[in-house]
Protein backbone atom coordinates (compact mmCIF):
# COMPACT_ATOMS: atom_id res chain seq x y z
CA UNK A 1 0.00 0.00 0.00
CA UNK A 2 1.28 3.47 -0.90
CA UNK A 3 1.42 5.87 2.05
CA UNK A 4 2.04 9.47 1.08
CA UNK A 5 0.51 12.94 1.39
CA UNK A 6 -1.48 14.69 -1.33
CA UNK A 7 0.95 15.22 -4.20
CA UNK A 8 2.33 18.68 -4.95
CA UNK A 9 2.52 20.08 -8.46
CA UNK A 10 5.96 18.69 -9.30
CA UNK A 11 4.95 15.29 -7.88
CA UNK A 12 1.87 15.26 -10.10
CA UNK A 13 4.18 15.55 -13.09
CA UNK A 14 7.10 13.33 -12.10
CA UNK A 15 6.12 10.95 -9.26
CA UNK A 16 6.22 7.32 -10.37
CA UNK A 17 6.05 5.54 -6.99
CA UNK A 18 2.37 4.87 -6.46
CA UNK A 19 1.58 5.79 -10.06
CA UNK A 20 0.04 3.48 -12.61
CA UNK A 21 2.15 5.02 -15.40
CA UNK A 22 4.91 2.34 -15.52
CA UNK A 23 2.29 -0.36 -16.09
CA UNK A 24 0.35 1.37 -18.85
CA UNK A 25 3.21 3.27 -20.54
CA UNK A 26 3.80 0.61 -23.26
CA UNK A 27 0.11 0.56 -24.20
CA UNK A 28 -0.18 4.36 -24.23
CA UNK A 29 3.00 4.69 -26.30
CA UNK A 30 1.75 2.12 -28.83
CA UNK A 31 -1.54 3.97 -29.22
CA UNK A 32 0.23 7.32 -29.68
CA UNK A 33 2.54 5.87 -32.34
CA UNK A 34 -0.46 4.38 -34.11
CA UNK A 35 -2.21 7.79 -33.98
CA UNK A 36 0.87 9.46 -35.50
CA UNK A 37 0.89 6.91 -38.33
CA UNK A 38 -2.80 7.61 -39.01
CA UNK A 39 -2.10 11.37 -39.22
CA UNK A 40 0.86 10.74 -41.53
CA UNK A 41 -1.21 8.56 -43.85
CA UNK A 42 -4.11 11.00 -43.78
CA UNK A 43 -1.92 13.96 -44.75
CA UNK A 44 0.56 12.45 -47.19
CA UNK A 45 -0.85 9.19 -48.58
CA UNK A 46 -4.63 8.99 -48.72
CA UNK A 47 -7.10 11.20 -46.84
CA UNK A 48 -9.46 9.28 -44.60
CA UNK A 49 -13.20 9.97 -44.69
CA UNK A 50 -14.33 12.52 -42.12
CA UNK A 51 -15.76 10.66 -39.11
CA UNK A 52 -18.36 12.44 -37.01
CA UNK A 53 -17.14 12.84 -33.44
CA UNK A 54 -20.65 12.34 -32.00
CA UNK A 55 -20.34 8.57 -32.26
CA UNK A 56 -17.05 8.66 -30.35
CA UNK A 57 -18.68 10.83 -27.69
CA UNK A 58 -21.44 8.29 -27.10
CA UNK A 59 -18.91 5.45 -27.23
CA UNK A 60 -16.68 7.26 -24.70
CA UNK A 61 -19.54 7.92 -22.27
CA UNK A 62 -20.58 4.26 -22.37
CA UNK A 63 -16.99 3.15 -21.82
CA UNK A 64 -16.61 5.57 -18.90
CA UNK A 65 -19.75 4.20 -17.22
CA UNK A 66 -18.57 0.63 -17.61
CA UNK A 67 -15.11 1.50 -16.26
CA UNK A 68 -16.74 3.24 -13.29
CA UNK A 69 -18.88 0.19 -12.57
CA UNK A 70 -15.86 -2.11 -12.69
CA UNK A 71 -13.82 0.26 -10.54
CA UNK A 72 -16.58 0.30 -7.89
CA UNK A 73 -16.76 -3.51 -7.91
CA UNK A 74 -12.97 -3.75 -7.49
CA UNK A 75 -12.91 -1.18 -4.68
CA UNK A 76 -15.71 -3.02 -2.86
CA UNK A 77 -13.52 -6.13 -2.85
CA UNK A 78 -10.53 -4.13 -1.59
CA UNK A 79 -12.52 -2.45 1.18
CA UNK A 80 -14.22 -5.67 2.28
CA UNK A 81 -10.79 -7.32 2.52
CA UNK A 82 -9.54 -4.45 4.69
CA UNK A 83 -12.56 -4.75 6.99
CA UNK A 84 -12.00 -8.49 7.34
CA UNK A 85 -8.37 -7.93 8.34
CA UNK A 86 -9.46 -5.18 10.73
CA UNK A 87 -11.84 -7.71 12.28
CA UNK A 88 -9.00 -10.23 12.56
CA UNK A 89 -6.84 -7.69 14.38
CA UNK A 90 -9.70 -6.93 16.79
CA UNK A 91 -10.23 -10.67 17.37
CA UNK A 92 -6.53 -11.15 18.11
CA UNK A 93 -6.57 -8.40 20.73
CA UNK A 94 -9.77 -9.72 22.30
CA UNK A 95 -8.40 -13.27 22.27
CA UNK A 96 -5.30 -12.10 24.19
CA UNK A 97 -7.47 -10.39 26.84
CA UNK A 98 -9.76 -13.41 27.18
CA UNK A 99 -6.77 -15.72 27.55
CA UNK A 100 -5.54 -13.53 30.42
CA UNK A 101 -8.97 -13.72 32.03
CA UNK A 102 -9.82 -17.39 31.64
CA UNK A 103 -6.47 -19.22 31.47
CA UNK A 104 -4.59 -19.32 34.79
CA UNK A 105 -1.75 -21.52 33.53
CA UNK A 106 1.14 -19.39 32.21
CA UNK A 107 2.48 -22.09 29.86
CA UNK A 108 -0.94 -22.59 28.29
CA UNK A 109 -1.43 -18.84 27.91
CA UNK A 110 1.85 -18.57 26.03
CA UNK A 111 0.98 -21.57 23.84
CA UNK A 112 -2.40 -20.08 22.87
CA UNK A 113 -1.04 -16.62 22.11
CA UNK A 114 1.85 -17.98 20.07
CA UNK A 115 -0.63 -20.19 18.23
CA UNK A 116 -2.83 -17.21 17.42
CA UNK A 117 0.12 -15.26 16.01
CA UNK A 118 1.18 -18.32 14.01
CA UNK A 119 -2.32 -18.50 12.52
CA UNK A 120 -2.24 -14.83 11.51
CA UNK A 121 1.11 -15.11 9.71
CA UNK A 122 0.14 -18.40 8.08
CA UNK A 123 -3.09 -16.78 6.89
CA UNK A 124 -1.13 -13.84 5.42
CA UNK A 125 1.34 -16.16 3.67
CA UNK A 126 -1.49 -18.34 2.35
CA UNK A 127 -3.36 -15.38 0.85
CA UNK A 128 -0.19 -14.12 -0.83
CA UNK A 129 0.94 -17.52 -2.01
CA UNK A 130 4.19 -17.35 0.00
CA UNK A 131 5.39 -20.91 0.57
CA UNK A 132 8.68 -20.06 2.30
CA UNK A 133 7.71 -17.13 4.48
CA UNK A 134 10.33 -16.73 7.21
CA UNK A 135 8.00 -15.38 9.90
CA UNK A 136 5.42 -18.09 9.33
CA UNK A 137 8.13 -20.77 9.58
CA UNK A 138 9.48 -19.20 12.77
CA UNK A 139 6.12 -19.16 14.56
CA UNK A 140 4.33 -22.18 13.10
CA UNK A 141 7.02 -24.84 12.86
CA UNK A 142 5.72 -28.02 11.22
CA UNK A 143 2.27 -26.50 10.66
CA UNK A 144 3.61 -24.88 7.48
CA UNK A 145 3.64 -28.36 5.90
CA UNK A 146 -0.07 -28.98 6.57
CA UNK A 147 -2.51 -29.20 3.68
CA UNK A 148 -4.03 -25.88 4.79
CA UNK A 149 -1.60 -24.26 7.26
CA UNK A 150 -3.83 -21.47 8.71
CA UNK A 151 -6.69 -23.91 9.24
CA UNK A 152 -4.28 -26.33 10.90
CA UNK A 153 -3.18 -23.53 13.25
CA UNK A 154 -6.80 -22.88 14.30
CA UNK A 155 -7.33 -26.62 14.76
CA UNK A 156 -4.27 -26.71 17.03
CA UNK A 157 -5.72 -23.86 19.10
CA UNK A 158 -9.06 -25.67 19.40
CA UNK A 159 -7.31 -28.90 20.41
CA UNK A 160 -5.30 -27.09 23.09
CA UNK A 161 -8.49 -25.56 24.48
CA UNK A 162 -10.30 -28.92 24.45
CA UNK A 163 -7.44 -30.61 26.30
CA UNK A 164 -7.34 -27.80 28.86
CA UNK A 165 -11.10 -28.06 29.42
CA UNK A 166 -10.97 -31.82 29.89
CA UNK A 167 -8.15 -31.37 32.39
CA UNK A 168 -10.18 -28.64 34.19
CA UNK A 169 -7.42 -26.13 33.60
CA UNK A 170 -10.09 -23.71 32.38
CA UNK A 171 -13.81 -23.68 33.18
CA UNK A 172 -16.66 -24.21 30.77
CA UNK A 173 -17.50 -20.54 30.33
CA UNK A 174 -13.89 -19.68 29.55
CA UNK A 175 -13.65 -22.51 27.01
CA UNK A 176 -16.91 -21.33 25.40
CA UNK A 177 -15.72 -17.70 25.12
CA UNK A 178 -12.36 -18.65 23.67
CA UNK A 179 -13.99 -21.13 21.31
CA UNK A 180 -16.34 -18.43 20.02
CA UNK A 181 -13.36 -16.14 19.48
CA UNK A 182 -11.62 -18.82 17.40
CA UNK A 183 -14.84 -19.27 15.43
CA UNK A 184 -14.90 -15.52 14.71
CA UNK A 185 -11.30 -15.67 13.49
CA UNK A 186 -12.22 -18.59 11.26
CA UNK A 187 -15.14 -16.61 9.82
CA UNK A 188 -12.85 -13.67 8.93
CA UNK A 189 -10.38 -16.12 7.41
CA UNK A 190 -13.07 -17.70 5.24
CA UNK A 191 -14.16 -14.25 4.02
CA UNK A 192 -10.61 -13.43 2.93
CA UNK A 193 -10.22 -16.76 1.16
CA UNK A 194 -13.53 -16.22 -0.63
CA UNK A 195 -12.21 -12.93 -2.06
CA UNK A 196 -8.83 -14.43 -2.96
CA UNK A 197 -10.34 -17.48 -4.66
CA UNK A 198 -13.10 -15.63 -6.53
CA UNK A 199 -11.62 -13.00 -8.85
CA UNK A 200 -13.72 -10.58 -10.83
CA UNK A 201 -15.17 -12.48 -13.81
CA UNK A 202 -12.61 -12.76 -16.59
CA UNK A 203 -15.16 -11.55 -19.12
CA UNK A 204 -15.07 -8.13 -17.40
CA UNK A 205 -11.34 -7.77 -17.95
CA UNK A 206 -11.53 -9.10 -21.49
CA UNK A 207 -14.38 -6.79 -22.46
CA UNK A 208 -12.96 -3.66 -20.82
CA UNK A 209 -9.48 -3.99 -22.35
CA UNK A 210 -10.81 -4.89 -25.79
CA UNK A 211 -13.24 -1.98 -25.75
CA UNK A 212 -10.66 0.48 -24.44
CA UNK A 213 -8.08 -0.41 -27.09
CA UNK A 214 -10.75 -0.40 -29.81
CA UNK A 215 -11.88 3.08 -28.78
CA UNK A 216 -8.35 4.49 -28.54
CA UNK A 217 -7.31 2.99 -31.90
CA UNK A 218 -10.39 4.34 -33.69
CA UNK A 219 -10.22 7.79 -32.10
CA UNK A 220 -7.44 9.08 -34.43
CA UNK A 221 -9.84 8.65 -37.38
CA UNK A 222 -12.03 11.38 -35.90
CA UNK A 223 -9.16 13.62 -34.79
CA UNK A 224 -6.66 13.39 -37.68
CA UNK A 225 -8.47 16.00 -39.77
CA UNK A 226 -9.58 18.56 -37.15
CA UNK A 227 -6.49 18.60 -34.88
CA UNK A 228 -3.72 17.29 -37.12
CA UNK A 229 -0.44 16.48 -35.41
CA UNK A 230 -1.99 17.06 -31.97
CA UNK A 231 -3.91 13.81 -32.52
CA UNK A 232 -1.26 11.59 -30.81
CA UNK A 233 -1.29 13.92 -27.77
CA UNK A 234 -5.06 13.88 -27.33
CA UNK A 235 -5.25 10.16 -28.05
CA UNK A 236 -2.47 9.52 -25.50
CA UNK A 237 -4.35 11.47 -22.83
CA UNK A 238 -7.52 9.49 -23.47
CA UNK A 239 -5.55 6.22 -23.41
CA UNK A 240 -3.87 7.24 -20.15
CA UNK A 241 -7.24 7.85 -18.48
CA UNK A 242 -9.01 4.73 -19.71
CA UNK A 243 -6.10 2.29 -19.49
CA UNK A 244 -5.13 3.76 -16.11
CA UNK A 245 -8.62 3.21 -14.69
CA UNK A 246 -8.66 -0.33 -16.05
CA UNK A 247 -5.26 -1.13 -14.48
CA UNK A 248 -6.19 0.43 -11.13
CA UNK A 249 -9.33 -1.72 -11.07
CA UNK A 250 -7.18 -4.78 -11.83
CA UNK A 251 -4.91 -4.10 -8.83
CA UNK A 252 -7.74 -3.23 -6.44
CA UNK A 253 -9.56 -6.44 -7.34
CA UNK A 254 -6.58 -8.39 -5.90
CA UNK A 255 -6.27 -6.80 -2.44
CA UNK A 256 -3.92 -9.42 -0.96
CA UNK A 257 -1.21 -9.12 -3.59
CA UNK A 258 2.17 -7.48 -3.01
CA UNK A 259 1.34 -4.71 -5.45
CA UNK A 260 1.45 -0.99 -4.78
CA UNK A 261 -2.27 -0.97 -4.09
CA UNK A 262 -2.37 -4.22 -2.12
CA UNK A 263 -3.27 -4.23 1.57
CA UNK A 264 -0.45 -3.79 4.07
CA UNK A 265 -0.80 -7.25 5.61
CA UNK A 266 2.72 -7.25 7.08
CA UNK A 267 1.94 -4.03 8.94
CA UNK A 268 -1.35 -5.44 10.28
CA UNK A 269 0.43 -8.58 11.49
CA UNK A 270 3.04 -6.38 13.19
CA UNK A 271 0.21 -4.42 14.87
CA UNK A 272 -1.08 -7.74 16.27
CA UNK A 273 2.41 -8.62 17.54
CA UNK A 274 2.64 -5.23 19.25
CA UNK A 275 -0.74 -5.76 20.91
CA UNK A 276 0.00 -9.29 22.11
CA UNK A 277 3.60 -8.72 23.28
CA UNK A 278 2.58 -7.31 26.72
CA UNK A 279 0.40 -10.39 27.34
CA UNK A 280 3.51 -12.52 26.74
CA UNK A 281 5.69 -10.35 28.97
CA UNK A 282 7.77 -9.17 26.02
CA UNK A 283 8.84 -5.77 24.74
CA UNK A 284 6.58 -4.83 21.78
CA UNK A 285 8.39 -4.62 18.42
CA UNK A 286 8.45 -1.37 16.48
CA UNK A 287 5.65 -0.71 13.98
CA UNK A 288 6.53 -1.24 10.35
CA UNK A 289 7.29 1.96 8.45
CA UNK A 290 6.74 2.70 4.79
CA UNK A 291 9.86 2.31 2.63
CA UNK A 292 9.91 4.69 -0.33
CA UNK A 293 6.21 5.34 0.40
CA UNK A 294 5.38 1.60 0.24
CA UNK A 295 4.01 -0.19 3.33
CA UNK A 296 3.91 -3.95 2.85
Amino acid sequence: MIIRDRPRLHELLFALRGSIVPLIAPGVATIMIFAAIIVLLHRHVVPFPVVDGLGFTVFGVALSLFLGFRNNAAYDRWWEARKLWGGLLADMRSFAREVDIFVPDAALREQLLHGALAFLHLHRANLRGLHNDAKAHELAGTLVNAAHPPNAALDALATALADARRANVIDGFGALSLGQRIASMSLQQAGCERIAATPLPYVYSLLIYRTTYLYCLLLPLALAGPVGWMTPVFTGIVAYVFLGLAEVSEELSQPFGETQNGLSLDAICRAAEISIAPHLGKVPPEPLEAVDFYLS
